[in-house]
Protein backbone atom coordinates (compact mmCIF):
# COMPACT_ATOMS: atom_id res chain seq x y z
CA UNK A 1 0.00 0.00 0.00
CA UNK A 2 1.65 3.15 -1.01
CA UNK A 3 1.23 6.66 0.59
CA UNK A 4 -1.76 7.98 -1.19
CA UNK A 5 -3.47 4.86 0.14
CA UNK A 6 -2.58 5.34 3.47
CA UNK A 7 -3.60 8.81 3.97
CA UNK A 8 -7.04 7.81 2.47
CA UNK A 9 -7.63 5.77 4.83
CA UNK A 10 -6.36 7.58 7.64
CA UNK A 11 -9.04 10.38 6.47
CA UNK A 12 -11.74 7.95 6.40
CA UNK A 13 -11.27 6.80 9.88
CA UNK A 14 -11.18 9.76 11.28
CA UNK A 15 -14.13 10.72 8.84
CA UNK A 16 -12.25 13.87 7.46
CA UNK A 17 -14.07 14.94 3.89
CA UNK A 18 -11.21 16.57 2.25
CA UNK A 19 -13.18 15.37 -1.36
CA UNK A 20 -16.45 14.45 -2.42
CA UNK A 21 -14.87 10.84 -3.40
CA UNK A 22 -13.95 10.41 0.45
CA UNK A 23 -16.95 11.43 1.17
CA UNK A 24 -18.86 8.90 -0.68
CA UNK A 25 -15.86 5.96 0.52
CA UNK A 26 -16.93 6.51 4.05
CA UNK A 27 -21.16 6.82 3.46
CA UNK A 28 -20.50 3.41 1.46
CA UNK A 29 -18.97 1.51 3.95
CA UNK A 30 -20.97 2.93 6.54
CA UNK A 31 -24.56 1.40 4.57
CA UNK A 32 -22.59 -1.88 3.81
CA UNK A 33 -21.93 -2.20 7.69
CA UNK A 34 -25.24 -1.33 8.19
CA UNK A 35 -26.58 -4.27 5.01
CA UNK A 36 -24.23 -6.82 5.18
CA UNK A 37 -24.07 -9.89 7.10
CA UNK A 38 -21.85 -12.32 8.28
CA UNK A 39 -23.33 -14.36 6.22
CA UNK A 40 -24.03 -11.72 2.74
CA UNK A 41 -22.71 -12.84 -0.70
CA UNK A 42 -21.13 -9.50 -2.30
CA UNK A 43 -20.47 -8.99 -5.59
CA UNK A 44 -17.35 -5.93 -6.47
CA UNK A 45 -17.84 -4.72 -9.57
CA UNK A 46 -14.61 -2.21 -10.41
CA UNK A 47 -12.69 -4.23 -7.49
CA UNK A 48 -9.55 -1.94 -8.82
CA UNK A 49 -7.26 -2.82 -5.46
CA UNK A 50 -9.86 -4.17 -3.78
CA UNK A 51 -10.42 -1.22 -0.71
CA UNK A 52 -14.17 -2.30 -1.24
CA UNK A 53 -13.75 -6.00 -0.97
CA UNK A 54 -11.44 -5.85 1.47
CA UNK A 55 -14.53 -4.68 3.55
CA UNK A 56 -17.16 -7.17 2.33
CA UNK A 57 -14.91 -10.00 3.48
CA UNK A 58 -14.74 -8.60 6.93
CA UNK A 59 -18.29 -7.90 7.50
CA UNK A 60 -19.44 -11.77 5.43
CA UNK A 61 -16.42 -14.07 6.60
CA UNK A 62 -18.79 -16.62 5.58
CA UNK A 63 -20.30 -15.33 2.48
CA UNK A 64 -18.92 -15.89 -1.12
CA UNK A 65 -17.54 -12.65 -2.57
CA UNK A 66 -17.29 -12.43 -6.09
CA UNK A 67 -14.82 -9.07 -7.94
CA UNK A 68 -14.29 -7.93 -11.64
CA UNK A 69 -11.25 -6.49 -12.73
CA UNK A 70 -10.23 -6.06 -16.14
CA UNK A 71 -6.99 -4.00 -15.78
CA UNK A 72 -4.59 -7.14 -15.99
CA UNK A 73 -1.87 -6.00 -13.92
CA UNK A 74 -4.82 -4.87 -11.17
CA UNK A 75 -6.16 -8.70 -11.41
CA UNK A 76 -3.15 -10.15 -10.97
CA UNK A 77 -2.37 -8.27 -8.08
CA UNK A 78 -6.13 -9.15 -6.31
CA UNK A 79 -6.01 -12.88 -7.44
CA UNK A 80 -2.71 -12.94 -5.43
CA UNK A 81 -4.09 -11.01 -2.63
CA UNK A 82 -7.51 -13.17 -2.70
CA UNK A 83 -6.52 -16.49 -3.10
CA UNK A 84 -9.36 -19.08 -1.87
CA UNK A 85 -11.12 -16.32 -0.04
CA UNK A 86 -12.85 -14.55 -3.51
CA UNK A 87 -13.55 -15.17 -6.63
CA UNK A 88 -12.06 -12.86 -9.26
CA UNK A 89 -12.58 -12.33 -13.15
CA UNK A 90 -10.47 -10.44 -15.56
CA UNK A 91 -13.25 -8.97 -17.48
CA UNK A 92 -15.63 -6.05 -18.04
CA UNK A 93 -19.22 -6.55 -16.80
CA UNK A 94 -21.51 -5.22 -19.83
CA UNK A 95 -24.76 -5.81 -20.83
CA UNK A 96 -23.60 -8.66 -23.32
CA UNK A 97 -20.75 -11.38 -23.41
CA UNK A 98 -18.03 -10.83 -26.34
CA UNK A 99 -14.93 -9.15 -26.39
CA UNK A 100 -14.16 -5.26 -26.71
CA UNK A 101 -11.41 -2.59 -26.63
CA UNK A 102 -11.24 -1.01 -22.82
CA UNK A 103 -9.49 2.24 -21.95
CA UNK A 104 -6.57 1.92 -19.70
CA UNK A 105 -5.72 5.12 -17.85
CA UNK A 106 -2.15 4.50 -17.19
CA UNK A 107 -1.54 7.65 -14.79
CA UNK A 108 -4.96 7.51 -12.86
CA UNK A 109 -5.97 4.03 -13.00
CA UNK A 110 -9.39 4.30 -11.36
CA UNK A 111 -10.56 6.72 -14.46
CA UNK A 112 -10.33 3.25 -16.59
CA UNK A 113 -13.23 2.25 -18.78
CA UNK A 114 -14.87 1.04 -21.60
CA UNK A 115 -15.46 3.96 -23.51
CA UNK A 116 -12.91 6.87 -23.23
CA UNK A 117 -14.51 10.01 -20.58
CA UNK A 118 -14.10 12.95 -19.62
CA UNK A 119 -11.08 13.40 -16.80
CA UNK A 120 -10.08 15.28 -14.42
CA UNK A 121 -6.69 15.08 -15.37
CA UNK A 122 -3.87 17.04 -17.07
CA UNK A 123 -3.13 14.61 -20.22
CA UNK A 124 -4.37 11.40 -19.66
CA UNK A 125 -2.04 8.57 -20.83
CA UNK A 126 -4.65 5.87 -22.69
CA UNK A 127 -3.38 2.65 -23.65
CA UNK A 128 -5.91 0.62 -25.60
CA UNK A 129 -6.10 -3.10 -24.60
CA UNK A 130 -8.63 -6.26 -25.57
CA UNK A 131 -10.62 -7.38 -23.15
CA UNK A 132 -13.09 -9.51 -22.19
CA UNK A 133 -17.03 -8.58 -21.19
CA UNK A 134 -19.17 -10.34 -19.61
CA UNK A 135 -22.75 -10.25 -17.95
CA UNK A 136 -22.84 -10.68 -14.47
CA UNK A 137 -26.05 -13.05 -14.97
CA UNK A 138 -23.63 -15.60 -16.97
CA UNK A 139 -21.67 -15.80 -14.02
CA UNK A 140 -23.30 -16.29 -11.32
CA UNK A 141 -25.13 -19.48 -10.46
CA UNK A 142 -28.71 -20.05 -10.09
CA UNK A 143 -28.30 -21.27 -6.61
CA UNK A 144 -26.53 -18.13 -5.38
CA UNK A 145 -27.80 -15.75 -3.24
CA UNK A 146 -26.78 -12.26 -3.74
CA UNK A 147 -27.22 -9.90 -1.16
CA UNK A 148 -24.99 -6.70 -2.21
CA UNK A 149 -23.48 -5.31 -5.32
CA UNK A 150 -21.00 -2.42 -5.89
CA UNK A 151 -20.34 -0.71 -9.52
CA UNK A 152 -17.90 1.43 -10.04
CA UNK A 153 -16.88 1.47 -13.75
CA UNK A 154 -17.05 5.00 -15.02
CA UNK A 155 -19.46 5.59 -16.89
CA UNK A 156 -20.57 1.70 -17.67
CA UNK A 157 -23.06 1.42 -14.84
CA UNK A 158 -26.37 1.41 -17.00
CA UNK A 159 -24.75 -2.01 -19.45
CA UNK A 160 -23.61 -3.63 -15.74
CA UNK A 161 -27.50 -3.43 -14.54
CA UNK A 162 -28.86 -4.37 -17.53
CA UNK A 163 -26.59 -7.39 -17.90
CA UNK A 164 -27.34 -8.13 -14.08
CA UNK A 165 -31.49 -7.99 -14.36
CA UNK A 166 -31.86 -11.58 -13.99
CA UNK A 167 -29.60 -11.93 -10.85
CA UNK A 168 -31.26 -8.59 -9.55
CA UNK A 169 -34.61 -9.41 -9.83
CA UNK A 170 -34.10 -12.89 -8.47
CA UNK A 171 -31.88 -12.05 -5.68
CA UNK A 172 -32.98 -7.99 -5.16
CA UNK A 173 -29.27 -6.83 -3.37
CA UNK A 174 -28.71 -3.55 -2.21
CA UNK A 175 -26.65 -1.43 -4.79
CA UNK A 176 -24.27 0.86 -4.43
CA UNK A 177 -23.49 2.93 -8.41
CA UNK A 178 -22.09 5.85 -9.62
CA UNK A 179 -23.62 7.38 -12.31
CA UNK A 180 -23.58 10.81 -13.65
CA UNK A 181 -22.85 13.57 -16.46
CA UNK A 182 -18.92 13.82 -17.33
CA UNK A 183 -18.83 9.44 -17.53
CA UNK A 184 -21.88 8.01 -17.72
CA UNK A 185 -23.08 10.17 -20.69
CA UNK A 186 -20.12 8.54 -22.63
CA UNK A 187 -21.49 5.60 -22.90
CA UNK A 188 -24.89 7.05 -24.14
CA UNK A 189 -27.09 6.85 -20.81
CA UNK A 190 -28.76 10.12 -19.66
CA UNK A 191 -30.77 10.58 -16.15
CA UNK A 192 -34.76 9.45 -17.65
CA UNK A 193 -33.16 5.95 -18.99
CA UNK A 194 -31.29 4.91 -16.15
CA UNK A 195 -34.19 6.16 -13.35
CA UNK A 196 -36.80 4.22 -15.33
CA UNK A 197 -34.75 1.20 -15.95
CA UNK A 198 -34.16 1.16 -11.84
CA UNK A 199 -37.37 1.93 -10.95
CA UNK A 200 -39.63 0.32 -13.49
CA UNK A 201 -37.72 -2.46 -15.05
CA UNK A 202 -36.14 -3.32 -11.67
CA UNK A 203 -38.95 -1.94 -9.64
CA UNK A 204 -36.29 -0.31 -7.31
CA UNK A 205 -36.28 2.93 -5.34
CA UNK A 206 -33.12 5.21 -5.27
CA UNK A 207 -31.70 7.48 -2.83
CA UNK A 208 -28.12 9.37 -2.35
CA UNK A 209 -25.69 7.60 -0.03
CA UNK A 210 -26.89 10.21 2.81
CA UNK A 211 -30.54 10.01 2.14
CA UNK A 212 -30.39 6.05 2.58
CA UNK A 213 -28.90 6.47 5.65
CA UNK A 214 -30.85 9.60 7.01
CA UNK A 215 -33.94 7.17 5.82
CA UNK A 216 -34.76 9.93 3.54
CA UNK A 217 -37.67 9.85 0.80
CA UNK A 218 -36.35 7.94 -2.32
CA UNK A 219 -35.64 10.52 -5.12
CA UNK A 220 -38.29 11.14 -7.81
CA UNK A 221 -36.92 11.68 -11.46
CA UNK A 222 -36.79 15.41 -11.24
CA UNK A 223 -34.36 15.51 -8.39
CA UNK A 224 -32.37 12.74 -9.85
CA UNK A 225 -32.10 14.09 -13.19
CA UNK A 226 -30.92 17.23 -11.66
CA UNK A 227 -28.25 15.89 -9.24
CA UNK A 228 -27.11 13.51 -13.00
CA UNK A 229 -26.74 16.84 -14.44
CA UNK A 230 -24.99 19.01 -12.35
CA UNK A 231 -22.92 16.40 -10.57
CA UNK A 232 -24.16 17.64 -7.05
CA UNK A 233 -24.27 13.53 -6.55
CA UNK A 234 -22.93 10.89 -8.31
CA UNK A 235 -22.99 7.94 -5.80
CA UNK A 236 -26.44 6.74 -5.27
CA UNK A 237 -28.06 3.01 -3.85
CA UNK A 238 -30.98 0.94 -5.45
CA UNK A 239 -32.84 -0.60 -2.98
CA UNK A 240 -36.55 -2.24 -1.98
CA UNK A 241 -38.33 -0.87 0.73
Amino acid sequence: MNLKDNIRKLLNFLRIDLTKNLKYDRLTKKIMQQTITANSNCVDVGCHKGEMLDIMLQLAPNGKHIAFEPIPSFYQNLKIKYNNIATIYNCALAAQNGNTTFNYVKNDPAYSGLQQRSYDIKNPEIEIIEVQQKTLDSLIDVNTNINFIKIDVEGGEFGVLQGAEATILRCKPIIIFECGNGASNFYGTNAENIYKYITSNLGMQINTLNGFLKKEKCLDAIVFRKYFETAEEYYYVAYWV
